[in-house]
């Protein structure tokens, strides 16, 4: 029973940041599509959707980590393992939001195919393509701040970002080599 409750803590622990950070970014999109779709009888997505869909999100970056070509690119810069798993990310993220369009439609026309056809009829593209730029722009950053975080210890970018004056990060960059005391260095 133990090992039953430290295993559950140990994957309630991994899947809490990608969790907590799209359930913000995805109530940031909800609002986008509110104000964007106000008034055409589209509905909103609920608190508890917007969850739903967070803690799904936070459980694929999961799954989606455990596959070997995840860091596809370990021995290049940053940039390339970023937009790799921005685009295995986004790719998740549109199919769940593809899903999430289709359950609404189903449920209205009594079945998936009838609610995919109905879908595809009546989406307003230009609203669907504005979400998926905000997604592709929210995941991005995501991979970004995760990139860093394994690049230069998730311990130090949380010291950086919450714990640390921005002086003290700078003076320190600086001791350790940074581009200031290179010039310093001439």
């Amino acid at each position: 029973m133990n090992k039953t409750v430290e295993k559950l803590k140990e994957e309630f622990l991994a899947v809490l940041p990608p969790t907590a950070f799209f359930f913000v970014a995805l109530h940031i999109v909800g609002l986008v599509r509110a104000l964007t779709t106000q008034g055409t009888g589209l509905p909103v997505m609920s608190s508890a959707q917007i969850a739903l869909a967070a803690l799904i999100i936070g459980k694929a970056v999961l799954l989606a980590d455990l596959w070997p070509a995840i860091n596809r690119f370990p021995q290049k810069p940053l940039m390339y393992n970023i937009v790799w798993k921005t685009v295995i990310y986004y790719l998740v993220a549109s199919f769940i939001h593809y899903l999430e369009r289709l359950y609404d439609f189903g449920k209205e026309a009594g079945g998936i195919v009838a609610g995919n056809q109905k879908l595809l009829a009546t989406i307003v593209w230009p609203h669907f393509t504005a979400i998926q730029i905000v997604l592709l722009v929210i995941i991005f950053n995501y991979c970004v701040i995760r990139e860093l975080g394994r690049a230069i210890g998730e311990e130090r970018l949380l010291r950086m970002f919450f714990r640390q004056p921005a002086g003290e990060v700078l003076a320190g960059h600086e001791k350790a080599g940074g581009p200031a005391s290179h010039a310093a260095r001439r």
